[in-house]
């Protein structure tokens, strides 16, 4: 840094003496290059690459929406996750204009706001009735009301530093239950012991996101944006953990079978099959169709009756 100081007052210098034109100090002009230049000051370094990073996560579950177009139906995907989301990155923007200075803070934000917003978009769209009206009641509760509230008392209740304290703490509670919003996902993976709903690129995105922003709170002295950020990190790791210890495991197998037209076919261990040619026959008693003896016969609670195709329909003695 010495030798570069040295070599620009050497030049300017130069300048001054052919032009007659004193120039400014040239530690100051560096002072205010490093503040522009995005790859020397380190606290504007690293929101960008926080940015990129956490716009990477935002994208990550694009193959997720893909697949719900593409089968028309969302599976067993949550809506929980993209609903907290959008409301974390809603409390964001609100703390960086609250903050003042935080643009980049603001852009990353805005942008998970729309992309969120999307993702929900299309998850009303496909999913069940039952599902739709209860994430209806999530965004009215929670992105409608709750941000409203959340609005009204830090404007009102709080002033100066203080709102911005409150606000601070406020958003990292809702930052944690962002984290904290697949939980589910991660007792479905153990139960069923399938990784097929718990995509290893979001979670190692959403690692590397914690890990960035981690950092940037740290170097701005912020532990508002730092403090989330460990948990996001914890839960990252955990999941990566799961999806790499059951990437290979056999899933459990649900007790109905699906048939080839989607219909539900009862389990083997369900059925009773009733070998009419074994049938016990009675001195000159007349063995009746294989339909009525069929009929005859009593099944337990849940099971039900089948009789081989290979009994002839009537055998008279």
């Amino acid at each position: 840094m010495a030798e570069y100081l040295g070599k620009i007052k050497t030049l300017a210098d130069e300048i001054a003496c052919c032009t007659g034109v004193p120039l400014p100090d040239p530690e100051i002009v560096s002072k205010i290059m490093a503040g522009l230049d995005l790859d020397y000051n380190p606290v504007v370094k690293q929101i960008r690459d926080g940015n990129i990073i956490s716009f990477t996560s935002l994208l990550a579950p694009i193959p997720t929406f893909y697949r719900i177009y593409k089968s028309k139906s969302t599976e067993g995907f949550q809506s929980v996750p993209y609903v907290v989301a959008l409301f974390s990155a809603m409390l964001w923007i609100f703390y960086a204009l609250v903050k003042s200075g935080e643009g980049l803070l603001i852009t990353i934000n805005a942008a998970g706001c729309v992309i969120e917003t999307v993702y929900i978009v299309m998850y009303l769209v496909y999913a069940p009735r039952k599902a739709k009206v209860f994430t209806a009641k999530i965004i009215l509760l929670l992105n409608i009301a709750g941000f409203g509230l959340i609005l009204l008392l830090t404007l009102v209740a709080f002033h100066g530093e203080r709102r911005v304290v409150s606000l601070g703490w406020i958003c990292v509670g809702f930052s944690v239950c962002v984290f904290v919003a697949p939980l589910s996902i991660i007792g479905r993976v153990i139960k069923t012991k399938s990784v097929e709903y718990m995509p290893f690129s979001l979670s190692l995105t959403l690692t590397l996101s914690a890990v960035v922003w981690f950092l940037y709170g740290l170097l701005i002295k912020d532990k508002y944006v730092a403090l989330p950020n460990i948990l996001g990190f914890t839960f990252g790791m955990i999941q990566m953990a799961l999806y790499m210890f059951y990437m290979n495991a056999t899933p459990v197998v649900s007790d109905l079978k699906e048939g080839k037209e989607g219909m539900k076919m009862p389990a083997e261990e369900h059925v009773v099959v009733i070998n009419v040619g074994k049938i016990e026959k009675s001195s000159g008693a007349v063995v009746r169709p294989v339909t009525e003896m069929v009929n005859a016969v009593p099944a337990a609670p849940g099971q039900q009756v089948m009789a081989l195709d290979s009994v002839r329909s009537v055998d008279v003695v």
